[in-house]
């Protein structure tokens, strides 16, 4: 069956309302019958500012409207209508002795979807008044479908933020214990296969902990819980901060950090906390995506009336069909270790970069390696 023949055989119209306005009697109760033997619900009026009235009070879902009437026309009554917020949305369908292309072009530019020249046709009528309420049925099956979307997407965001958040504590005190745990035991003190294994579940720690808190910063933004706090900001003293924490990381794969800052104050009107979740996200890709014994150089400089910070790594590369999209498509992807990242984190970058009325940019290589950079607007 096809879907317009569906969605015909689920319309009862008996649920639609339909508004004749004419101001001869005889239309009016010809129009009635014809439309209330069809099963619609009919209402009436007899004037243009009746037709203003009934259809604030009843909100139909069709409105017959004759075109010559004695206080103001059914042009001018459509105007109105169309211009007030509660009926602007009801279809019109002029019933009208006019055959001008003028007036026919007056009355689509008034908010006409449809025109029935009298004296009409029945059955003409009751096809043309069936093919309005056919999209009036369309209009509100989309409508509906987009509210249980809008909820599915709700909900969803509501749980991965709980997850997120409950999971986050947790994680943090597992991380913390192996990281001790790590730093203070040698393969001579219980052997080299325990030795990589805590090494490794202390890598994946640092992971899972990371990836809850992306998860739990996107859904917050996604959601409208995560205020953008403006400040001024010299990066001077900003980034050094967020490339000491990932000295310790690099370490253990033999990763060198170069840091290249300005001389000159670099200060920036940005969100403290979202500025550094970006820097944090580019600097543990470059370490992943490194080479053992490579190096990542994170730059500074100012770009126009932007500050510009990148991170450049010598590793795997992009191929060059994802570049257009790796900001937005979220994949697994893997380092040169063999570790797992989400794609969250670059999506969480160009939405707090894009919030602090900046934004991401990549280059790359494959097989020599990527820069990954954030503008941020200068103070001004």
């Amino acid at each position: 069956m096809a879907e317009s023949e569906k969605l015909e055989s689920q319309i009862a119209k008996s649920d639609y309302k339909i508004l004749i306005v004419d101001d001869v009697v005889s239309n009016v109760l010809l129009l009635k019958i014809l439309l209330s033997n069809e099963k619609y619900q009919v209402v009436t009026a007899n004037c243009g500012n009746m037709c203003i009235e009934q259809a604030k009070n009843e909100k139909p879902d069709l409105i017959l409207l004759d075109v010559m009437m004695p206080d103001i026309s059914g042009f001018d009554a459509a105007q109105i209508l169309k211009k007030t917020p509660e009926t602007a949305h009801i279809p019109i369908i002029f019933l009208t002795a006019l055959n001008n292309p003028s007036d026919l072009v007056h009355g689509f530019q008034v908010g006409a979807s449809d025109f029935l020249t009298k004296p009409f046709n029945k059955e003409e009528l009751v096809v043309r008044v069936f093919h309005q309420i056919k999209l009036v049925a369309a209009q509100r099956i989309i409508e509906k479908q987009n509210a249980e979307l809008r909820a599915t997407i709700s909900n969803r965001d509501k749980m991965y933020s709980v997850i997120a958040h409950d999971l986050r504590s947790p994680m943090a005190s597992i991380r913390m214990v192996l990281n001790l745990v790590a730093a203070s035991t040698s393969p001579e003190l219980v052997g080299q296969e325990l030795c990589d294994l805590l090494d490794k579940a202390n890598k994946e720690s640092e992971d899972v902990h990371d990836l809850l808190d992306n998860l739990l910063k996107w859904t917050k933004s996604q959601t409208g819980r995560l205020n953008v706090v403006l400040q001024d900001l010299d990066l001077n003293d900003i980034i050094p901060g967020v490339v000491d924490i990932f000295e310790v990381i690099a370490q253990t794969k033999n990763i060198t950090l170069n840091y290249q800052g300005s001389e000159q104050p670099v200060v920036v009107t940005a969100d403290n906390d979202m500025l550094k979740t970006v820097v944090r996200n580019f600097m543990s890709n470059a370490i992943k995506f490194s080479p053992e014994g490579g190096s990542v150089e994170i730059m500074l400089h100012t770009e126009g009336d932007y500050a510009k910070v990148s991170v450049r790594d010598h590793g795997v590369g992009i191929e060059p069909e994802r570049l257009s999209s790796i900001f937005n498509k979220g994949e697994t992807t893997y380092g040169t270790g063999g570790e797992e990242g989400s794609g969250l984190g670059l999506q969480l970058c160009l939405d707090f970069a894009r919030k602090n009325g900046g934004d991401c940019m990549v280059e790359s290589t494959l097989g020599e390696g990527s820069t990954f950079s954030v503008l941020v607007p200068l103070k001004k």
